[in-house]
Parts: structure tokens; C-alpha cells; sequence
């Protein structure tokens, strides 16, 4: 199938520029052809996010959006920021004292998964194909290295890769341009990364581990439009950095979820179990008692800010959103920040188009469209906020952040850089202390396997596995010699498993069908022998409402 752009990924940055192409074709009074492939079985089953919506590059893109009724139906109303001292203590921050990016007035909490199915419909009334359940498993690259489309996987494959009765065979989707917005750790980006250099002049990616619940409370806890933010207990614990949050949505419902930087030394720290920790102190469960748990999932989190922005342009190509870490750390929002990146692509492809260009460029005016926008102003001033935080913690680098934000609006002449790269940070398991969690109550914490239930994950078990090792004795003679095999404890769905097989021996069990695509093990894996697959479309994670 051929067509002008081809789009992977049906995130906000992906359809915001199917959107903004159709929009700009038909001003133009021009033929373009536009399609959204997107893994997951619908629009919005793989999206998983707080969220406060930053509406601006909406107000851009679609104007009228209250009237065509987008879902953005909470607005912020009160802004809380704490540090959690102890199990049982609290500090609540003076709003004066709070970095100016993380105010919300004016913005609204959010279903993103809700917002994306409502993008899709914008765009399929414009005239875009949206195809779910394709997943992008390759990339067309010709001999001149120029990208001139995907491939989306097999169906009907067998665990040992012979063809089933219902096989079909990939399809070719060739596109002029082809736009990559997989959202963070795309498997395809990835890759790109490495065949065009895209990060060589960058600092390393940073990435956070976001795990989120969605609850139903007592209707006299809910206040619809509060908006809690805070950092400390429990990770400040055992050193290390995140941040956690609780926001009060429409129909007495809150989110409410930890996120746990991926920089973490401490191969016994397990994000899933910090998250039931959590919940227990006092400020977040007195929403919570006597509520009802009603989904869960998980989610990596692209978070180095500027100077771990790639190149994002490529023969043939442009990279948006969370595939190239677009996400504003200082705010906790990348919503807004990769709907922009996508409008700026369209508005550079359509200016091609305009002047004639019959596709396969190297669309070097992106990238001066993307740094001559609100954009690039707004990454660039909060380009310290991650970096302070890593190099001091929450407390002085908090500090540094409330002067540099505040006094002088992402200004201050200074420079912090992170060169590291989160894998390589874990430290061996004999130089770290065991870490002893309390056992789930039922009612505020659960066990691991009842919360992969309520993501309605799902995958077609006789398929090839989608977590692939470049090296299979790796997990044993190196991560669990060195590390206690950390991927038993930093997968949020129990994919990884130790087990003594038949002679006795200790081999590692993946459970793929548990996978959230959350991208973690991809992350973290310390000897960086795991690698993401797209499985058979469809698969995954179906998430109502996050």
C-alpha cells in the first residue's frame, strides 16, 4: 500500500500530525494521502499517562475542540507539592516555592488513552486511514539509505516459526515520508538510532518507570481538580530518585502512580512493590480506603530533556514525541510537547510538498522549525531540571531547580550535563543491601499478578516471544551472578522469572504474554542483552480510561 506519509504510532504525537497534514492538504488544495498504524488492538489501549493535559498545542491544532467535545472535561482547580519525609510524615511546599513549570492553572486532568481515541476520530472525519492492530515490525530502508516505509508484522506464526492455518504475511506500507512516533523506547527509533547516528552528539536518554492505578473512591474524598505532586518516601530511602502523584479526575475516580527513575544502583529495588509501599502513607490513603481499584498499568518514560534530544530528521524520515524524548521533565508533561513536534513534521512535509518534492529528502527545515518554536524555548529553559535532580537529589536539586525556574525563568548561566547511561549505573549485588518488602493488605496494596489482570493484557501464547536475548546464558552467568537477575524485579508484570529447570539447573522463564510494552526490561537490563519486539498486532495491554 502506498501513500504520501505513513505514521508509526496513534500517540498524541503521531495523530496530531496525521491532523495537522490533512488540515494543511486541504488549505493547500492538495492530494495527500495519510495513514496511522498503531499496535495496539484500538486507539488508546497501549496509552498510559497521569495526566495533566496541557492544552496549548491543542488550542493550536484544533481550536474549536470544546465544541467538537474532546475529552478534557476536569480543569485544574488546586495544586499540592510535598515532600514525603518518613512512612508517616509529609512537608507540603509553599506554592511560592514550587518550580513555576510544575503550576497547573490551566490545565486539565485527563484520560490520554480517551484523548488519543478522540484524535483519531478528528482525524478519520479528515480523511486519515487509522489502522489498529498493525504493529510496524521493520523498517523499508533502500539502497541509497533513504526510509521509504514500514513493514507491519506477521500473523499466524507458531512458537517455533512455522506458518499456522490462519497466516498472513506482512504488508508493505510505502510512504514519501514516513513518521516514527512509537513513543518512548520505540523499538523501530531504536534502530534508527544506530543506522543514522541520530544521539551521537547527544547526552544519553534518561527514563523514569511511571506505574499508574486508577481508582474509584467514596464520593465525599473526591475533590475533582486536585492535582498532588511530591518526591521522597519511600525510594529517597535506598538513594534514589522519582517522584509520585494523585489527581482527582470526574466520576469519583483518581489516578495515582509512582514514577522511579531508571537510574536506580540498587539491583534489589523492585518499582512495583516501592508503588504498594506508597500508597500506604497516610496523605494518599485516606483517598484511597474504601475505594475500589479498578485498572493498573505501566509505562517507561523518556526523560533527559534537551541535551538528550537525537537528530530527528533522516532521509526520508522525521522522528516526533517520546521516540525522541520530547517529554518536558520540569512540567511532568510530554502530552503537549510531542503533539507540537508532530504539527511542526506535518507543516515541514506539506512545505516540501508544496514546492514540488517528491519524497526521500533529507527535510533539513524541520529542524529549524522545531528550534525557532515555543517548543524548543520551552525544552531548552527547564534543560537543567533532570540533570540537577540526578547530580543532587530532590532536596538541593530541588532547590537549584526552584531558583533557576522562578528567579530566572530557566536562565541561570549554567550547565548541567548527565553522561550516563541508566543501565550501566546498577551496582553489584554483593555491595548493595537486600531490600525487605511488607506483603500486600488487599484492600490499599495488591500482589503483582492480580494488578496484570486489571491492565486486560493479553497476547496469543502460541506465537514467537516478542522479549528476545541476544545471548541465552547471559541471564544466568551474568545477571543473576553479578545482579541477582534484576529483571525479576524491575518488570512491573512478572514477565521475568528465575527457575530451576529439569536437571537441577537455573534458567531464566519468560512469561511474554504478561507484557505491558512497557519498554523497562529494554531499558534497564544491565548487560543490555534484551531486545523489544513488536508481537502479533493486537497484543498487549487494554487499558480503559488510564
Amino acid at each position: 500500500m502506498e501513500y504520501d506519509v505513513v505514521i508509526v504510532g496513534a500517540g498524541p504525537a503521531g495523530l496530531s500530525t496525521a491532523i495537522r497534514l490533512r488540515q494543511l492538504a486541504i488549505e493547500n488544495n492538495l492530494e495527500l494521502t495519510v495513514c496511522v498504524l498503531e499496535k495496539g488492538s484500538e486507539v488508546g489501549a497501549h496509552i498510559l499517562s497521569g495526566a495533566v493535559f496541557e492544552p496549548r498545542a491543542l488550542n493550536e491544532l484544533i481550536p474549536d475542540w470544546q465544541e467538537k467535545d474532546a475529552p478534557l472535561n476536569t480543569a485544574v482547580g488546586q495544586d499540592e507539592v510535598y515532600f514525603f519525609t518518613k512512612p508517616d510524615k509529609a512537608y507540603k511546599i509553599p506554592d511560592l516555592f514550587v518550580p513555576k513549570p510544575m503550576h497547573n492553572k490551566g490545565n486539565y486532568i485527563v484520560s490520554l488513552g480517551n484523548v488519543c481515541r478522540w484524535l483519531a476520530e478528528q482525524a478519520e472525519e479528515l480523511g486519515v486511514d487509522v489502522f489498529p492492530g498493525f504493529p510496524a515490525a521493520d523498517i523499508i530502508i533502500d539502497d541509497d539509505n533513504i526510509v521509504r516505509g514500514v513493514i507491519t508484522g506477521d500473523m499466524g506464526v507458531s512458537k517455533e516459526g512455522n506458518e499456522k492455518d490462519n497466516y498472513e504475511a506482512g504488508m508493505e506500507l510505502v510512504g514519501k515520508y514516513t513518521i516514527f512516533a512509537e513513543g518512548c523506547r520505540g523499538h523501530l527509533g531504536k534502530r534508527l538510532f544506530e543506522k543514522y547516528e541520530l544521539n551521537k552528539e547527544s547526552d544519553p536518554q534518561h527514563y523514569g518507570l511511571g506505574i499508574k492505578e486508577l481508582w474509584d473512591i467514596s464520593a465525599d474524598k473526591h475533590k475533582p481538580g486536585l492535582v498532588i505532586h511530591g518526591t521522597g518516601w519511600p525510594l529517597n530511602e535506598t538513594g534514589t530518585n522519582g517522584g509520585f502523584f494523585l489527581y482527582h479526575l470526574e466520576n469519583n475516580q483518581v489516578s495515582v502512580g509512582l514514577i522511579t527513575d531508571l537510574n536506580y544502583s540498587n539491583p534489589f529495588i523492585n518499582p512495583y512493590e516501592e508503588f504498594q509501599r506508597f500508597k500506604h502513607h497516610p496523605l494518599i490513603k485516606q483517598y484511597l480506603s474504601g475505594g475500589r481499584r479498578v485498572s493498573y498499568g505501566a509505562r517507561a518514560i523518556s526523560k533527559g530533556g534537551y541535551y538528550s534530544l537525537p537528530k530527528m530528521v533522516m532521509p526520508g524520515a522525521i522522528m516526533v514525541g517520546c521516540d525522541a524524548g520530547t517529554l518536558n521533565f520540569a512540567k511532568i508533561k510530554g502530552s503537549h510537547t510531542a503533539m507540537k513536534s508532530g504539527m511542526l513534521a506535518a507543516e515541514t512535509i506539506v512545505d516540501a510538498f508544496a514546492k514540488g518534492d517528491e519524497g526521500g529528502q533529507l527535510l533539513t527545515d524541520y529542524v529549524e522549525k522545531f528550534n525557532n518554536s515555543w517548543l524548543h524555548e520551552e525544552l531548552y529553559s527547564s534543560r537543567n531540571f533532570g540533570s540537577a535532580i540526578h547530580k543532587w537529589g530532590p532536596y538541593i536539586g530541588g532547590g537549584f531547580n526552584y531558583l533557576d525556574q522562578n528567579w530566572f525563568g530557566g536562565k541561570l548561566p549554567v550547565t548541567l550535563r548527565d553522561q550516563s547511561k541508566d543501565h550501566q549505573l546498577i551496582k553489584n549485588k554483593d555491595d548493595c543491601d537486600k531490600i525487605n518488602y511488607p506483603k500486600p493488605d488487599g484492600e490499599i496494596s495488591f500482589d503483582l499478578l492480580s494488578s496484570v489482570f486489571l491492565s486486560s493484557t493479553n497476547h496469543e501464547e502460541d506465537q514467537p516471544c516478542h522479549l528476545t536475548l541476544k545471548d541465552n546464558n547471559v541471564p544466568i552467568s551474568t545477571n543473576l551472578k553479578y545482579y541477582d537477575a534484576p529483571e525479576q524485579r524491575y518488570c512491573p508484570a512478572g514477565v521475568y522469572e528465575v527457575i530451576v529447570g529439569e536437571k537441577g539447573e537455573e534458567q531464566l522463564q519468560i512469561n511474554a504474554q504478561n507484557c505491558l510494552h512497557c519498554k523497562t526490561c529494554d531499558i534497564k537490563d544491565p548487560s543490555q542483552n534484551i531486545n523489544w519486539k513488536t508481537p502479533e498486532g493486537g497484543g498487549g495491554p487494554n487499558y480503559p480510561n488510564m
